[in-house]
């Protein structure tokens, strides 16, 4: 069997760095010293590169040494690869959001989506104003989306990515009921009971007619009556809106300023009142590829993410 040799099979990129400082010094010894390294050392590099190139490069001319014809020719091509080698090896250099050209793909689901959507567009138009955004519905079953390089980040409750997946918290909510103004459970306080009597809907995109509620209520023997499902918190808001209806909204924990996540209940005025009972609290993080974790782009991407939802990055 042959083997195939390649002709960049024997280069060295210390031999370019080497031939443009005794290039440039045209002294092994400030050579050496420019480099870091010994004389020593660096006159075996010399006679490596006299054999490679064929060519002396150096010659003595009494106390001093001087080029030849040939790295008088290569001086100026050593000094540029030399610096090509530098930007090719250091690390990125973050990018500049007015210079953006990109189309950002997220996968969020309805409610956070439209809380995501103005501030992610009102940070483009100051910032990166080529810059677009598609927002994709959740997967019904957690897909490869991101592996795939079909989705650019998920943000959201984060519970089925790959292994390889890197994944930042970004905020804590708690779990409220949105009822429309006049609505009986607004006339006095909220009590298990109460909330249990009332018509709910629930939001699934599985069709499922119980959650944590239903969990923390069965711990009291109470049960609430679900008279819809529907797939996303946006229609489900809108039902409790024009009817009597209790669907649950997520908001942010008390003591806190207050979440996009909200906006839209806010503005179909919706009153949120408070669950007495213990819900497990929903996080939000959001999800991205590692390919994706030094790109600049994305970089501004995750940032203006955490802006929008008035998250602080992690540590």
């Amino acid at each position: 069997m042959t083997l195939v040799t390649s002709p960049y099979s024997a280069l060295d990129a210390n031999l370019a760095v080497a031939l443009d400082a005794l290039l440039t010094e045209q002294s092994v010894t400030r050579a050496a010293a420019r480099l870091r390294t010994s004389p020593a050392a660096m006159s075996r590099t010399l006679a490596r590169l006299r054999r490679t190139l064929q060519d002396p490069l150096l010659v003595r001319a009494g106390q001093r040494m001087v080029p030849t014809p040939r790295a008088l020719a290569l001086r100026e091509e050593a000094a540029a690869v030399v610096h090509r080698l530098g930007s090719l090896l250091s690390p990125g250099e973050g990018a500049d959001p007015a210079t953006l050209r990109n189309t950002f793909t997220l996968q969020t689901a309805d409610l956070v989506g439209a809380a995501l959507a103005p501030g992610l567009l009102d940070l483009a138009r100051q910032e990166a104003p080529a810059v677009s955004f598609r927002l994709q519905t959740e997967e019904f079953e957690g897909g490869p989306a991101l592996r795939d390089g079909r989705t650019d980040l998920e943000v959201g409750p984060i519970d089925h990515v790959d292994p390889e997946t890197q994944v930042e918290q970004l905020v804590v909510l708690r779990m409220m009921a949105a009822v429309r103004p006049g609505h009986p459970l607004t006339e006095t306080a909220l009590d298990p009971a109460r909330l249990a009597a009332a018509e709910h809907v629930v939001v699934s995109r599985r069709g499922r007619f119980t959650g944590p509620l239903d969990s923390a209520l069965a711990e009291r023997n109470l049960h609430r009556r679900v008279t819809a499902v529907l797939p996303g918190h946006l229609a489900a808001m809108a039902l409790a809106a024009r009817s009597d209806v209790v669907c649950l909204v997520p908001a942010a924990l008390a003591g806190h300023p207050a979440s996009p996540l909200t906006h839209t209940a806010t503005a179909l005025g919706l009153v949120l009142l408070d669950i007495p009972l213990p819900l497990p609290p929903l996080t939000i993080g959001m999800a991205w590829h590692p390919r994706n974790a030094a790109d600049g782009a994305h970089q501004w991407l995750r940032a203006a993410v955490r802006r929008t939802l008035g998250a602080t990055r992690s540590a």
